[in-house]
């Protein structure tokens, strides 16, 4: 028998669609970003600590009302309310907003006073105040089709005050295979197995993550389908749309199959 996809689940292929064609009805399939695949995600990212780290270097330099797009489970928002800052905390994902709620509850009191939590589409927001720090982080940027891209452009400019940064990564491709294959360790301790399929030029990967070690009975699978926006289309997209590029902030060692850069930009308007 062969495991059933949710309809929002896409299909994982090489490696890692091998494998869960042989798990067969032991695979819980279900999609990264969805309500099953939360837990994952938070569990994941909390460890992936080098982008936070220059995003508080450069928030730090300009005081003032911090946006965090695309926030989920905090991993940014908490640290940039630890600057002492009030941070507006948006995201799309219910679920998501939700473990950023359970978190600032269990977060001292100071820190939550701060923190406002909006259900919202990053590609059209309208929030009635300005910033002077706009933050799209974890390369999040890719999740939106290039026809959304140009709503979070015009949604970012509409709410920066004179003077104030974008901060937005994202990822290039560098040397490697097709599909690479990492184990990666949670917050909570947790192994998991991580397949990123993305062959040469393609526009879109394919990440699919499950346990180390498969268990005898179910096994969940969390996967998705997640967009290429790299550095230098990225860069072409804000120019047009009216913004600076002032930096390149490149992330990760070069040589390496994945490429983050943090761009900082300004809106010309």
């Amino acid at each position: 028998m062969t495991a059933a996809l949710a309809p929002s689940v896409p299909p994982s292929p090489g490696l890692a669609g091998r494998t869960i064609a042989e798990l067969g009805e032991r695979a819980r399939l279900s999609d990264i970003y969805g309500p099953d695949g939360a837990d994952v995600y938070h569990d994941l990212s909390a460890g992936d600590t080098g982008e936070v780290r220059e995003l508080v270097r450069l928030v730090r330099n300009r005081p003032g009302p911090v946006l965090d797009l695309a926030a989920g489970s905090g991993r940014i928002t908490l640290p940039l309310l630890a600057l002492g800052r009030s941070v507006t905390a948006l995201d799309l994902s219910q679920d998501m907003l939700l473990l950023l709620t359970d978190r600032l509850a269990q977060a001292p009191a100071r820190l939550r006073e701060r923190c406002s939590v909006v259900h919202g589409d990053m590609a059209d927001f309208r929030l009635g105040t300005e910033f002077t720090s706009v933050v799209l982080g974890t390369t999040s940027v890719s999740l939106l089709t290039p026809g959304s891209r140009t709503g979070l452009y015009r949604s970012v400019a509409e709410h920066l005050a004179p003077g104030g940064r974008l901060l937005v990564s994202c990822l290039d491709r560098g040397e490697g295979p097709d599909e690479a294959v990492t184990e990666a360790i949670g917050a909570s301790g947790i192994r998991y197995r991580v397949h990123d399929h993305w062959p040469v030029g393609a526009d879109h990967r394919t990440v699919t993550i499950m346990p180390a070690e498969l268990p005898q009975g179910p096994v969940q699978v969390c996967t998705g389908r997640v967009g290429v926006v790299g550095a230098e289309l990225l860069t072409t997209e804000l120019t047009s749309a009216g913004f600076t590029v002032l930096e390149r902030h490149l992330l990760t060692e070069p040589g390496q199959r994945h490429r983050v850069t943090l761009i900082e930009a300004e809106t010309t308007r």
